[in-house]
Parts: C-alpha cells; sequence; structure tokens
C-alpha cells in the first residue's frame, strides 16, 4: 500500500480499539451495511443499534422490504427521526429488485444511482460491503482530516473539492486496506477526534497533528450553531408521525390535531409530510401512512 503519514498507527489503534458493530461483521451481507449506512445518516450508533436489529429481522433481503408498503418502512421507521430516510430505503429496495435481480449492486456508479444515497454512502457501501478503494468523506472524516493535515479545529460547513483530493491523497493503494482505513479514520473521529471534547491524549497521530502541533487554535468561522428539535416543525411532524404510527389504520383530522396545539404550525407540518410523501391524505378526509 502507499503509506501516508497516518496509515500504520490509526490502523493499528483501530484494531486495539474498534466497536464491534454488527454491520462490520465479516458474515455482514451488503443490504445489511446499506442500511446501516442510512440509518447512521445523522443519528448516533447507540440508537441505530436496535433499529438496525429490528429492521434486518423483518426485511433482511431488499426483495422482503420492496415487497412490503412503504407506510410500514415509515412505521417501521419509530423515533429515529429523518423518516424520509425510511422511505428512501423503500425505494432502494424497489430499485434493487427491479435493476439488480434483488441484489445490492457493487459497481460504486450504480450504488450512486439508488434513491437516496449520495457519494458519502455509495462510497461506504462500496467500500465496506465490497472492499473497493474509495476516499470516505463523512462527518468524523472530515474533522480528523481538517485537524491532522489542514490544522484548524473543524472542516468548512460544505465538503470542498479539496477535502476529497485530500482523503483520495491518502488512500492506501490495496483496496482491502483502503476499506479498512476509511473506517478506521471514521472511528477515530467517533470515538477520540471528537467535535465538542477531543481526547488529544488518546490519538494515535497525536505527534503528527497540524492543530495540535498549532497550539489548537479556536475555531476561526461562522458560528457553529447546534441542532434544536423542542418546538421545531421536526418536533410536530414527528408528533403527527408518531399518532398515525400507532393508528391499525387511517387517521380521522381531529386525533391528528390533538396532537398539536398551535394550529398554523401543525398544518404546516402536516402539509410537509404530505409533501414528502410520507402521509397519505385520503378521499374521506382521513390520513394514513403510505400505501
Amino acid at each position: 500500500m502507499s503509506e501516508n503519514p497516518y496509515s500504520t498507527a490509526v490502523l493499528a489503534w483501530y484494531e486495539d480499539n474498534a466497536r464491534d458493530l454488527p454491520w462490520r461483521a465479516p458474515d455482514a451481507s451488503p443490504w445489511a451495511v446499506l442500511v446501516s449506512e442510512i440509518m447512521l445518516q445523522q443519528t448516533p450508533v447507540v440508537r441505530v443499534l436496535p433499529a438496525w436489529h429490528a429492521w434486518l429481522a423483518r426485511w433482511p433481503t431488499p426483495d422482503a422490504l420492496a415487497a412490503d408498503a412503504a407506510g410500514e418502512a415509515v412505521r417501521m421507521w419509530n423515533r429515529l427521526g429523518y423518516p424520509r430516510r425510511a422511505l428512501n430505503l423503500h425505494a432502494c429496495a424497489k430499485a434493487i429488485v427491479a435493476r439488480h435481480g434483488g441484489a445490492v449492486p457493487t459497481a460504486h456508479a450504480d450504488l450512486l444511482a439508488l434513491p437516496g444515497v449520495g457519494t458519502y454512502t455509495a462510497a461506504a457501501v462500496a467500500s465496506f460491503a465490497f472492499g473497493q478503494r474509495h476516499a470516505i468523506l463523512d462527518t468524523n472524516v472530515r474533522r480528523v482530516l481538517a485537524r491532522a493535515e489542514t490544522g484548524i479545529e473543524y472542516p468548512p460547513k460544505t465538503p470542498a473539492k479539496a477535502e476529497t483530493r485530500l482523503a483520495e491523497s491518502l488512500l492506501p493503494e490495496r483496496p482491502d486496506v483502503a476499506a479498512r482505513w476509511g473506517v478506521a479514520v471514521m472511528e477515530l473521529g467517533a470515538l477520540v477526534c471528537t467535535a465538542r471534547s477531543p481526547k488529544c491524549a488518546d490519538c494515535p497521530i497525536l505527534d503528527r497533528c497540524a492543530w495540535v502541533l498549532a497550539g489548537r487554535p479556536a475555531y476561526d468561522g461562522p458560528p457553529r450553531r447546534g441542532q434544536t428539535y423542542a418546538g421545531t416543525d421536526r418536533q410536530v411532524r414527528g408528533r403527527l408521525l408518531a399518532v398515525l404510527r400507532a393508528a391499525p389504520g387511517p387517521v380521522a383530522k381531529p386525533a391528528l390535531d390533538a396532537a398539536w396545539d398551535e394550529a398554523v404550525q401543525r398544518e404546516r407540518a402536516l402539509d410537509a409530510l404530505v409533501a414528502d410523501g410520507l402521509v397519505d391524505p385520503l378521499d374521506d378526509g382521513q390520513y394514513a401512512l403510505p400505501g
């Protein structure tokens, strides 16, 4: 493999410190990896684990999910957040069955063409499920590379082309080692090089980190605001979906009205759910999860 300044230390650290996650197991199917990657978007591992196990128990293959209603995917998603991902997974399953005979495709371009699969997810599945050589740039990887190589505390809000070029330049030559490097850097960012309280003393590349060597300069950029939830339209959407998930069938409008007092915000949230395809308005004035 082509050495980078960090590979030996990071790979050795990963060997000793990697979490035992089921989607990393040697027998994890490509479908299991794809499900994990979509669930892990903007959601921590501790919340994904039970949802991932339940999902794979019910729909162990793309064929199984594609044969079920989209609304059942939304119902099964429960309180995982960002429920459009449930519809994306259902659409993925349909596309995999229609275009690839029910098998998750191995080619990066085919993965990227699946509904709801972006640049990161396609690279992650190609690497982790099929051992291919692709640069992986999730939030954790971007933060590690920003600090270690660029010397800044946080990467830009939007990924830049220079970040991709940097990540590609650090890829080991052997595809299997490159895939392991990708998950190792991701794990380093998740466990050690964290956003708020990095554990620099535990870092295997402390002596090579440009940010540390520069004295850990404070972030100099636009304000970084934490996500809020209470009182937002996201919370209202969650309340409305919770009513629909709990019901065995269609729900009358008064039951949805009871989920949130503020009428204007409630109606706006309900309209957004309908526009996103997460809720179907019925001719009789009732609402249901998509069929």
